[in-house]
């Protein structure tokens, strides 16, 4: 039997859980560890910022944004190659 969560990305913090395809806002700064940056007030503004620069992708759905797990790992390796370090 596989076990399909087997290579399935946890959300850091307590309790961990697994990481879901389409995240809330909530999920996504807890998945790009916004919440953890000293000085970062509003997490929430920080992402919003990122969508109106174009920088990061959300799907609209209904009158929620929402963000999918693959736009934030595109948006983590983009940062990754421009600012090595």
């Amino acid at each position: 039997m596989i076990d399909s969560n087997a290579h399935r990305p946890v959300l850091p913090g307590e309790p961990p859980i697994l990481c879901p395809e389409l995240l809330t806002e909530e999920e996504a700064i807890r998945y790009l560890r916004l919440d953890t940056i000293q000085g970062l007030r509003n997490p929430g503004e920080t992402l919003a910022r990122y969508r109106a620069a174009g920088m990061l992708r959300g799907t609209q759905v209904s009158k929620c944004v929402f963000y999918r797990r693959v736009e934030l790992d595109r948006f983590l390796d983009r940062l990754t190659n421009e600012n090595p370090r």
